[in-house]
């Protein structure tokens, strides 16, 4: 793909975005910058807009069945054993079926389930999933930060948020979703104490 091409698909993935929001009356800041494909690369690039910056994994379970969109503080680290204990622990106290074996979902599963590509996944690509077929794990330590940042489904830019506004949006996109602690939260403390 020329690249002329592809930046006209990121600029249409962040309109996208940004229309959905602006039509449902959900306010939002967003800022463009470098692509940042990864945490390090976006890291260069982000405000100190007092946001609690996240990290997205697009996972599935061993059949392919069911599909996994995992956000969490982007200083924490997760390994996909402890996440895939913890989920299953999680479910099965609540009389819900486990995902079994995690793995990464592939680039295809991605662009046909939330309409991305790797480096540009946020849980603002459950717009383009209109069978509300992914389930969103949002990390507890999350619930009461003042503002989450989140790519606009384009590494290129950074979408600033309230919870409370974040929040509205989940129940408009309609996907289900549930917080659920993925790590230890004196795992944030530490990393930003240093």
């Amino acid at each position: 793909m020329r690249l002329e091409n592809k930046i006209m698909q990121y600029m249409e993935r962040q309109k996208i975005v940004l229309d959905y929001l602006d039509s449902h009356g959900i306010p939002y800041t967003c800022y463009n910058h470098p692509e940042g494909k990864t945490i390090e690369e976006a890291k260069r690039w982000w405000k100190n807009d007092g946001s609690v910056h996240c990290k997205n994994i697009f996972l599935r379970n061993h059949k392919g069945n069911r599909h996994y969109l995992v956000c969490y503080h982007c200083d924490a680290q997760l390994d996909i054993h402890s996440l895939e204990q913890r989920l299953k622990l999680y479910l099965q106290e609540r009389g819900l079926p486990a995902p079994g074996k995690l793995s990464f979902a592939s680039a295809e599963r991605m662009e046909r389930y939330l309409g991305l590509e790797p480096g540009s996944v946020s849980p603002f690509g459950l717009i383009n999933d209109g069978d509300n077929h992914v389930h969103l794990f949002l990390d507890e330590n999350l619930r009461n930060a003042g503002s989450l940042s989140f790519h606009p489904n384009d590494c290129r830019g950074t979408v600033v948020i309230k919870t409370a506004d974040f929040m509205l949006y989940l129940e408009y996109v309609g996907n289900s979703f549930e917080f659920v602690e993925l790590y230890d939260s004196s795992q944030i403390a530490c990393i930003q104490s240093v």
